[in-house]
C-alpha cells in the first residue's frame, strides 16, 4: 500500500506566524502523499468581538449560531486556508484548499445534543468522507489542505472540529493507504503531568491509555484528542503521533493499538 501522512495543526500553531511557517516548511518537505487539516485559531474570535458577537464555547467546542457560522466560514475556509495554501506554494508544495463542501469531500450531520443546541456544528462518520475524491486529488499531483467547515448535503454549511475531521479522513483513507496521522499542537506530546513539558509519555497503546485514564492522568482537553486518535486506529490507521512543532518529524507521543 502507498504511504499517506496526514498532519493536523491546531489553533496555537496557526496563531504564531513563525511557528506556522516552520511547520509548513517541514510539511512541504515530506515525501509521498500527504494532506493537511487545520483548525481556526483566535482570528475568528477577534473578528466576532469586533462585530459585537460574543464567542460561546462548551466543553471546548464552539456554539455556532448563524452569524458565527458566517464569520468562521470566512476565516477558516477563506483567510486561514488560503494563507496556508499560499505559503505551501512558496515552498514548491502544490497545495489546494478545500472545505468539506468542495467536491463533496466531507458530509456531516448537524449535532444533536439533548438540552443543548450547538447550532450549526457538524458531527462526522468515516463513511461520509470521499476517499475516492481525495485519492484522485493525490493522483493529480495536488496536496489537499482541509478547513474545518463541512456541509450536510442540503445546502447548509457546518462548523466541525478539526481533530474529528483529521481522524475521519485518516480512517477513510486507511482503506487504500498506509496512514500515519500527526496531531501538532502546543504541547510536546501527551503529558503525564500537565504542567511539566518534560513528562512526555513516549508511547501509548489501548491498555496504557485505559490505565492512565482511570488514574486521571489526562486533562479534559486531551481526552477528546485521544478519543479521536484511538477511533482512527480502530478504523485501520497505522500509527498516530501527538507532538509540538519541534517534534513534528519524529518526536512526541507515538500511539498504536
Amino acid at each position: 500500500m502507498k504511504s499517506l501522512t496526514i498532519l493536523k495543526i491546531g489553533g496555537n500553531v496557526i496563531d504564531n506566524p513563525k511557528i506556522l511557517e516552520s511547520v509548513l516548511r517541514d510539511f512541504a518537505e515530506w515525501q509521498n502523499s500527504k494532506l493537511l487539516v487545520h483548525g481556526g485559531g483566535k482570528i475568528a474570535d477577534k473578528l466576532l468581538l469586533k462585530l459585537g458577537i460574543t464567542p460561546t464555547m462548551v466543553d471546548g467546542r464552539r456554539v455556532t449560531d448563524s452569524a458565527t457560522l458566517d464569520v468562521v466560514t470566512m476565516v477558516y475556509a477563506g483567510l486561514i486556508n488560503k494563507q496556508i495554501v499560499a505559503k505551501l506554494q512558496s515552498y514548491s508544495c502544490n497545495a489546494i484548499g478545500l472545505s468539506g463542501a468542495d467536491a463533496n469531500v466531507i458530509l456531516a450531520q448537524k449535532r444533536q445534543v439533548v438540552g443543548l443546541d450547538y447550532g450549526f456544528v457538524g458531527d462526522l462518520e468515516t463513511a461520509n468522507v470521499s476517499e475516492k475524491t481525495l485519492t484522485n486529488i493525490f493522483k493529480s499531483g495536488f496536496v489537499p489542505v482541509i478547513a474545518p467547515i463541512t456541509h450536510d448535503g442540503k445546502g447548509i454549511l457546518l462548523n466541525t472540529n478539526a481533530d474529528d475531521i483529521a481522524s475521519s479522513v485518516a480512517s477513510a483513507m486507511a482503506k487504500n493507504f498506509s496512514v500515519q496521522l500527526v496531531y501538532c499542537f502546543e504541547k510536546a506530546g501527551v503529558l503525564h503531568t500537565p504542567d511539566d513539558e518534560n513528562s512526555v509519555i513516549d508511547f501509548l497503546d489501548t491498555a496504557l491509555y485505559e490505565r492512565y485514564k482511570e488514574q486521571g492522568i489526562f486533562t479534559a482537553g486531551m481526552l477528546p484528542k485521544l478519543n479521536s486518535a484511538f477511533a482512527a486506529l480502530h478504523n485501520g490507521v497505522d500509527e498516530i503521533r501527538i507532538c509540538n512543532p519541534e517534534g513534528i518529524k519524529q518526536g512526541g507521543t507515538r500511539i498504536k493499538l
